[in-house]
């Protein structure tokens, strides 16, 4: 069996390659803004993925106290294909390139079901620039070998032995208890998008990229039931893991701008999590890559 590689360390450094992958990835994708709960009715929210700005309208569904979301492209104002789970989450599209929802994320709707994102109130966003690129945030997520050395916290909760991710279409599953594959609920929707529901509470992250290749948005908002002090302690975890994540990362791209890492193995067994992402970014790039060459040519 061939052993997996990663990506080269110049796909997370050119900025040639960096546009390509704009091209190719995001245009081409749905994106997870939050639950329902996040959205207050009457009021605009403002997100930017990949260099688009996105204006977020919500109005109450039919005068009832349910809400309803529209998503618009704020240079132009045309309504984005955007989609609101039977069970509260909402996903949009920043262009017209993308596939249908079902067609992007086959069999996602279906395990949603079981849960229902409405009953966690949203009590807090953050924002912040981290120094990497995105892929090296979503390499971090993806595997848990890390886990044990990064997060003495987190591994105390969740023992990393077991661990293991499950593949889908443009998504993934983390399961880290053999016995009790309902214990939390750890998401990774390609490309850049996490929800992990853990601990009494929820919290979720987009990796969002700048126009560099080597900084990136970490757009974090967390839900709960408990709200003061309570929340405070929630908050105080979670936020460990990500700050300890978050250092990993803004090292792990300064190594691989200096050039001290340039490609490698990738463990079979216990980072198929990156395999697989990797592979749907090459896909991606690659097939971009033939269409655009298609269209220098003059060809249909």
């Amino acid at each position: 069996m061939a052993i997996p590689t990663t990506l080269p360390a110049s796909w997370y450094c050119s900025p040639a390659l960096h546009q390509l992958e704009r091209r190719a990835v995001f245009l081409r994708s749905w994106f997870f803004l939050g639950t329902i709960n996040k959205f207050q009715t009457g009021e605009t929210a403002r997100f930017e993925i990949a260099q688009i700005e996105l204006t977020v309208v919500t109005t109450a569904a039919g005068g009832s106290s349910a809400k309803t979301v529209k998503v618009l492209n704020a240079s132009n104002g045309e309504e984005l294909r955007s989609q609101q789970t039977r069970t509260g989450l909402v996903f949009t599209t920043i262009s017209s390139e993308a596939p249908s929802f079902d067609d992007f994320f086959p069999g996602l709707q279906d395990l949603l079901d079981s849960y229902d994102f409405t009953r966690l109130p949203h009590r807090r966003s953050l924002t912040y620039d981290g120094n990497f690129n995105w892929k090296t945030m979503m390499d971090g997520f993806q595997e848990c070998l890390h886990c044990q050395f990064t997060h003495p916290g987190l591994s105390k909760l969740y023992p990393p032995t077991f661990y293991r991710v499950v593949n889908h279409h443009n998504w993934s599953r983390h399961f880290s208890n053999p016995d009790r594959d309902d214990d939390g609920l750890f998401l990774f929707f390609f490309p850049i998008s996490t929800l992990n529901l853990y601990n009494g509470g929820m919290s979720t992250f987009r990796a969002c990229p700048s126009a560099k290749p080597g900084v990136s948005r970490m757009e974090f908002d967390y839900y709960n039931l408990v709200s003061g002090e309570e929340f405070e302690e929630y908050y105080k975890f979670v936020r460990q893991v990500a700050n300890e994540d978050f250092d990993l990362c803004e090292r792990a791209q300064a190594n691989l701008e200096k050039g001290v890492y340039t490609e490698g193995c990738l463990n079979p067994e216990k980072e198929t999590g990156v395999v697989f992402y990797q592979d749907r970014v090459f896909e991606m790039v690659m097939a971009q890559h033939a269409r655009e060459k298609e269209q220098r040519s003059g060809n249909p």
